[in-house]
């Protein structure tokens, strides 16, 4: 059984699902729209927690969350379903494909087959869908690929029930309903508001003063952990950043496109130039994470690099705030 099902490659794995599987319902909706009517982009910093032996941050919200704000904002109806069991998962899916209805899964990247092995690392909030079966392989439209591929039963059981962090216990999920109107205009201005909300947060670890934080712990680290083990907090920070879930500068160019389609849709020039303000932003943490790289991987030259790294960040921050407040201001 194979549903003709459109792939169409994107930057974000989760935008590209919801992108996909929207379009394929008969509701075209581009990444950037999807994106920024989910509120994707975020930052928490939380050092009491370690990942990969370092303190946990994050470029975007809790796995799933940008799908079920963005969903919800527009009054779809979704189906979401965990499973204890692989068999019971297997045999879900296999009957919603027999319906001829294209699944969203959240996997695990560590044992994606099809995934060079230098992008294989344990991070369980992977989103792909799967839209269609022959024999024992099914096949597979990761929106982050070019072009479609393929994982055997066992391959597909083994992503779907991935241990540790975010686990996705076999989750899978589909639209089951799709409104015949839609107020975009609402929606979008109640996405902006949220983002706004939640990146001018007065929480020491969440938004610009989450940054902050980072940025001072930066300038810490060397004397207080070593040069060793800063630089793996580095390297960590460059991989929350850029390659898990895009993140950093990915997500303000995701983000700017949004606001040049709701600009358009809200019919206000003020989102247009806010775009091009975001997208600048998003080329300040590209260069952030290229020194950082450059830092960790022991081939930058300059003595005092963590403190200019760590300025950087300061600066981004800066730029980030006054970014959201005129934000704020243009919608309210």
């Amino acid at each position: 059984m194979k549903i003709d099902f459109k792939h169409k490659q994107t930057a974000h794995c989760e935008n590209g699902v919801i992108s996909n599987l929207l379009t394929h319902s008969g509701l075209k909706i581009s990444e950037p729209l999807a994106f920024g009517l989910g509120s994707g982009i975020f930052f928490v910093y939380l050092p009491f927690l370690k990942v990969n032996f370092a303190p946990a941050l994050s470029f975007r919200p809790q796995p799933g969350l940008i799908f079920k704000r963005m969903t919800k904002r527009l009054g779809i109806k979704i189906k979401r379903q965990k499973f204890k069991k692989t068999g019971l998962a297997t045999k879900a899916l296999d009957k919603m494909l027999e319906e001829n209805i294209p699944v969203g899964l959240q996997v695990g990247v560590f044992n994606l087959t099809y995934f060079p092995d230098e992008y294989r690392f344990h991070f369980n909030a992977h989103n792909l869908v799967v839209y269609g079966k022959e024999e024992d392989t099914y096949l597979i439209s990761d929106p982050v690929m070019e072009d479609v591929t393929t994982l055997s039963t066992k391959e597909l059981e083994t992503v779907r029930f991935a241990k540790g962090v975010y686990a996705p216990k076999g989750q899978m999920y589909f639209p089951i309903e799709i409104p015949k109107e839609i107020n975009f205009e609402r929606a979008i201005k109640k996405a902006i508001k949220a983002t706004c909300r939640d990146m001018l947060a007065p929480i020491p670890i969440v938004g610009v003063k989450g940054m902050r934080m980072v940025a001072r712990s930066i300038k810490k680290w060397p004397k207080k952990i070593g040069a060793k083990k800063t630089n793996h907090y580095l390297g960590q920070i460059v991989r929350m950043q850029e390659e898990i879930g895009t993140g950093g500068g990915g997500f303000r160019y995701i983000y700017g496109a949004f606001l040049q389609e709701a600009s358009e849709i809200l019919k206000n020039k003020d989102l247009k130039i806010l775009a091009k303000e975001i997208t600048d932003i998003g080329d300040l943490w590209r260069d952030f994470a290229l020194d950082a790289s450059r830092l960790y991987k022991n081939r930058s030259n300059e003595f005092d690099g963590y403190n200019k790294v760590s300025e950087k960040l300061f600066h981004i921050a800066d730029k980030e705030e006054a970014f959201y407040k005129k934000l704020k201001k243009a919608i309210a």
